[in-house]
């Protein structure tokens, strides 16, 4: 209930707020938002994110493995095992479609 409650309020805010800014300003801040997203910096800076949280997430999942062991239930190894081979069947791309070069 309560998210649903934080919900309407900040329905309400936006519905406010974005009639008293008008048309206008929303033209601008897309135009401005499309700006940003498609400068190049802003394009390597989240490729470059985006393949850090790849590397870090391998990591972890070796480490967590690792201490875990054989101590999963077979459900959740047989889940993990077929998203491994899932996306090592030499797929560049994930299901969000950017690619992992």
């Amino acid at each position: 209930m309560r998210y649903r409650l934080t919900f309407v309020v900040g329905l309400a805010a936006g519905y406010v707020l974005g009639s008293k800014a008008g048309r206008e300003r929303y033209e601008q801040l897309k135009k401005s938002a499309r700006r940003v997203s498609q400068n190049p910096a802003v394009r390597n800076t989240a490729e470059t994110a985006g393949q850090q949280g790849r590397r870090f997430a391998d990591k972890a999942y070796h480490v967590v493995s690792d201490k875990v062991g054989d101590r999963l239930p077979d459900s959740v190894a047989q889940r993990v095992k077929s998203l491994r081979e899932r996306n090592s069947g030499g797929s560049a791309g994930d299901d969000w479609g950017t690619s992992n070069t």
